[in-house]
């Protein structure tokens, strides 16, 4: 089996390399991911003619190590375009990302934006998270689980055009987990998005990083820094098995998503009243 990995934390990120560990039982790898993190992009690509840097890192036996300064979903149409052709990769997997997936937030993200993509050339395609966004987070229960989600996944296929899969893992050890549900995205919205970036370091104890003060460095006259950190805000009325109540209570979740986004209950009534 040739798999494709990425992830929009970047190449060097310990989910990534998480990952690849697990995957490495499963067939030959090829990593196409992002220079730098790339979290929020969802499907967006790098174009406009802008020039775009890529290096091919070492290899190893069985996988194919490439960066490239883009996003995910350009990470995963250059492992098609350009490294893997004319062959095709057999699965696309993304993550695994340093942050819940579940929810609305799946719209948003890099990772689950990958796997969409994957999804867009008809090759079967997972996004993996686990909740939360440490860079030196603990991924045992990854590592323990998802290869028993893997096995059942792989050995009862889905080929329908356009189907992945949206897989979260709570964050705690893996004799924590209450087990592996299947759910359905649920539905929230974020609150206080937009947050005074000094008040933000202040709050959480922290000094601007490099990139930060590189940033900052730059600014014109007038300008004023944000950061956008919101609060998660459940709507309501969430069904039991929304991904989000069972993820935040101690459950694997796998949701089955679509890239089709046609709305069946409002084309039926269309159809009725056009």
């Amino acid at each position: 089996m040739k798999i494709l990995i990425t992830n929009d934390d970047g190449y060097d990120a310990k989910g990534l390399l998480t990952l690849v560990s697990v995957l490495r039982r499963y067939g030959d790898l090829t990593v196409v991911a992002p220079k730098r993190p790339q979290s929020g992009m969802s499907m967006a690509v790098t174009m406009g003619y802008k020039p775009i840097a890529v290096k091919h890192m070492d290899c190893k036996p069985g996988e194919d190590w490439w960066y490239l300064d883009g996003t995910p979903a350009s990470c995963i149409k250059f492992g098609i375009d350009n490294v893997l052709f004319p062959e095709r990769p057999d699965l696309v997997v993304s993550g695994v990302n340093h942050g819940s997936n579940a929810a609305t937030a799946s719209i948003y993200s890099g990772t689950i934006g990958a796997a969409m993509e994957g999804a867009v050339n008809g090759i079967p395609a997972i996004g993996v998270s686990l909740d939360t966004f440490s860079p030196d987070a603990d991924f045992s229960c990854v590592e323990a689980l998802l290869p028993r989600i893997l096995d059942k996944l792989l050995e009862n296929p889905e080929h329908r055009y356009g189907h992945f899969y949206n897989i979260n893992f709570p964050n705690r050890p893996a004799e924590r987990i209450h087990g592996v549900r299947v759910t359905r995205m649920g539905y929230g919205h974020w609150e206080r998005e937009y947050q005074d970036f000094g008040q933000f370091l202040e709050e959480r104890g922290r000094i601007p990083s490099e990139d930060d003060c590189r940033y900052i460095a730059r600014l014109e006259p007038g300008e004023q820094l944000y950061v956008m950190a919101g609060d998660f805000t459940d709507n309501g009325g969430n069904p039991a098995d929304a991904d989000h109540i069972l993820l935040q209570q101690g459950y694997v979740t796998i949701t089955a998503a679509n890239i089709d986004n046609t709305d069946l209950a409002e084309l039926d009534r269309l159809c009725a009243i056009i």
